[in-house]
Order: structure tokens, then sequence, then C-alpha cells
């Protein structure tokens, strides 16, 4: 244990990749529980919880634990994760949307419609991400 935390306490960036990870075992998980399959392959888009959403609020509580909540970097932070939770939510919904009615209009090449996550799967996606940063800061 004393290596892993001497590895966490030195490269605390490393977190945010555990907690990547971590939500995209869970996903997998999720998604063999509600379809029975494993039908799911790791690091695709959409799915409970957002990877996205829980890696950048893992990427936002180690800035501001290491630079302050007052802090430039933390600000920027900030404003990056919020971006992506909102575009988590909207924009690659919208695709997905478009996605929908662009495969009903031809029949040559299939896209993919789950591009985007709704509310809750962003929100898991914070709350996972924190909860997994937190203890990895706390093993650290």
């Amino acid at each position: 244990m004393s290596f892993v935390s001497d590895l966490l306490r030195t490269y605390l960036f490393l977190i945010p990749l555990v907690v990547l990870c971590l939500t995209e075992m869970v996903k997998t998980l999720v998604d063999y529980w509600r379809t029975g399959g494993w039908s799911r392959h790791p690091f695709q888009q959409g799915g409970f919880p957002s990877s996205h959403s829980a890696f950048v609020t893992s990427l936002l509580i180690i800035v501001g634990y290491k630079t302050g909540t007052d802090s430039i970097p933390f600000a920027i932070s900030a404003v990056f994760a919020s971006v992506i939770w909102y575009d988590a939510m909207g924009v690659r919904a919208v695709m997905g949307e478009q996605a929908r009615v662009l495969n009903l209009l031809q029949h040559f090449h299939r896209l993919r419609e789950n591009l985007g996550h709704s509310l809750l799967e962003v929100l898991a996606g914070v709350v996972f991400g924190a909860v997994v940063t937190m203890a990895g800061i706390w093993i650290s």
C-alpha cells in the first residue's frame, strides 16, 4: 500500500486516469445489468455514469487540492469542466437525435445514436468521480 500512496502523492494526476478507467468498468457492468449481455465496449460514448464527467470532476478536485480553489488554474479547470458537462448533456445529445433521424432517412451507413448523456448520467459521473478522487487523495 505504501507504493500506491507514494505514487499517488507524487503523481496526483494519475487519479483522474484511474477514475476514468474505473468509470468505464462500472459503465460496462451497468450496461450488462440492464441488457443481460456484454453489448458495450469500454470507452464508447454515452452510458451510465458519464466517464467524461467523472474525469473532469476528478481533475477539478485535484487542481483545487493542489493549487487552492481561489487560484487561476482552478478557475480554468472549473470552466473546462463546465464545458464538458454541458457538452455531454447538450451538444452530443442533439447530435444523437440528428443521427437517429439520418438513420431513418438513409440506409447505406448506420450512424451511432447514443452519443450524449442525460442529466442523471452526468450527475452520476460527477459524484462517482468526486468519491473516487477523494478516496485517492485520502490514500495518498
